[in-house]
């Protein structure tokens, strides 16, 4: 397999984080083997990850005849570097993903593919929303949730650097909808921000999705995420990759990872090459 084609877009609406300019969009192509494509993958990292960590699924999506598109999300993936803001601000995920589109996408069928913070990002170009009355008491500290490991700091930084008015904003553009009605099928691996979208988003989403979680997840236990993405979805099937395995078996060198990640890679390929055939 060929290693992707690297391509860096850029998003005027937004600004980058920590320097001058607009916000970047570091893409991965994975061109299809076969002369003709049954498709585009578009695919989301989960919190401070990168497109790389998924070429596991990439590849044999791409082996398969359908062309693979992977993103780094600016601010919350670790070849490019943190910031706070990027572990925060969760709604600018799927915005990355349609401008992918607006510069990428060539007029075929198109799905989504995420893990972890990424698999909420395929939902929400879907249609699910964050509920902004929620993310509120979270930013400005009425409720409060488990830090990133990735992050630990991140709650001090914001408090360091974000005002009353940047609060404001953030909790208007939280609960925004973020869906992307060119995408027509999803694939959501162990999903998280379950208990904070709202349920109505969820049973709007008519596009067919799929759903995988393992059984030993400490992250985004599959109770309160992966099945009740599955219990509010209309038509959504939930499956279990392994009921021994853990959050991280799809990202880190884990005993019995490859056998895992080849059968849901497996389970995509068919998932996919139904639902986007034109």
């Amino acid at each position: 397999m060929t290693s992707p084609d690297i391509r860096v877009l850029t998003d005027p609406r937004r600004e980058a984080w920590g320097t001058d300019g607009p916000r970047p969009i570091v893409t991965y192509v994975w061109p299809p083997d076969t002369a003709t494509t049954s498709g585009t993958v578009l695919l989301s990292h989960g919190t401070g990850g990168c497109a790389l960590d998924l070429s596991w699924l990439a590849e044999p999506l791409a082996t398969a005849g359908l062309r693979v598109i992977g993103v780094d999300h600016h601010g919350n993936n670790y070849r490019s570097g943190y910031h706070a803001e990027g572990f925060a601000r969760w709604w600018d995920r799927p915005q990355d993903l349609s401008v992918v589109l607006d510069h990428l996408a060539d007029g075929g069928p198109i799905g989504v593919a995420g893990f972890s913070l990424g698999g909420y990002t395929a939902a929400a170009v879907l249609g699910a929303r964050i509920n902004a009355d929620l993310f509120g008491a979270i930013a400005t500290g009425r409720a409060t949730v488990p830090l990133p490991p990735e992050y630990p700091t991140l709650i001090d930084e914001l408090t360091d650097r974000i005002g009353i008015d940047d609060i404001a904003a953030w909790i208007t553009e939280s609960g925004g909808d973020y869906a992307d009605r060119r995408v027509t099928a999803g694939l959501l691996i162990c999903p998280a921000q379950g208990q904070l979208l709202t349920s109505a988003s969820l049973r709007g989403i008519t596009t067919p999705v799929s759903i995988w979680w393992t059984g030993e997840d400490d992250q985004t236990p599959a109770e309160t995420n992966a099945l009740h993405y599955a219990s509010l979805i209309p038509g959504a099937t939930a499956h279990c990759a392994d009921l021994s395995a853990g959050h991280y078996v799809f990202v880190r060198d884990m005993p019995d990872a490859d056998r895992i990640r080849t059968r849901l890679a497996a389970a995509a390929v068919t998932f996919f090459r139904k639902q986007l055939t034109a």
